[in-house]
């Protein structure tokens, strides 16, 4: 199957994808909310309930982005890192959260040194998910608690087919009037990276989690998957 023309090739993915988010970085949060229409506030509030976390407890967010997770996590009492691959990203952050620049795939922390891990609409830009979420166990404490937000496909034919033209058409078209043409074209198409949803839990369960489980938020267009350690 050919690969569509906005995807890179795989031995440049790692250093394009970085180069993508250093530039669309400073308008990153203003194209979201109109993108969700807001709707990715309550799911990152939602990711953050899911952890339970107590007063004090390590939490990594990875690829943090410009800080939205983070900033829903220091509001528990808990202690958040943020860890991005993108400077661009961590330089317009707006958090109080200690900030790493690093790659998700060599996180710079002990073994099981968190109690959360969490991480936001970013499987899609790794190399190896696999290998993503052998790292996210490899930092995470016993029981120590995962939330994932992803992009999804509504089940309902009506909604799905209404969501594609949305996804793949006026994302693009909005993406590029106010920040970056070739960024917003990217990460409609990049969907391609990302397993069916059964598959992802059964990764995450080899990786060495249980009480995986995915809900389907915003009408099915993005999920939630939550998970425990072993």
């Amino acid at each position: 199957m050919t690969r569509n023309s906005a995807l890179p090739p795989d031995d440049m993915k790692s250093a394009k994808v970085q180069q993508m988010f250093d530039s669309i970085a400073p308008r990153y949060d203003l194209v979201n909310r109109i993108m969700t229409f807001g709707m990715d506030i309550g799911w990152r509030k939602k990711a953050v309930r899911s952890l339970e976390l107590s007063e004090g407890d390590l939490v990594l967010d990875v690829a943090c982005g410009t800080g939205d997770l983070c900033r829903e996590l220091m509001k528990t009492g808990a202690r958040a890192v943020g860890v991005d691959y993108s400077f661009g990203m961590l330089a317009s952050a707006r958090t109080e959260s200690a900030l790493i620049q690093a790659d998700g795939l060599k996180l710079p922390f002990r073994s099981a040194a968190a109690r959360g891990v969490t991480c936001g609409f970013a499987l899609r830009n790794v190399t190896s998910i696999d290998a993503l979420f052998e790292e996210f166990a490899r930092v995470s404490a016993p029981e120590a608690r995962l939330a994932i937000l992803e992009v999804a496909e509504p089940s309902s034919k009506v909604v799905r087919a209404g969501h594609h033209v949305y996804f793949h058409k006026v994302v693009p078209w909005v993406g590029g009037l106010l920040s970056d043409k070739d960024a917003y074209r990217y990460l409609p198409e990049s969907t391609a990276y990302l397993p069916e949803t059964p598959d992802l839990l059964e990764m995450l369960r080899r990786a060495g989690f249980h009480r995986v489980r995915a809900e389907m938020l915003g009408l099915g267009a993005a999920q939630l998957i939550t998970a425990r350690r072993r």
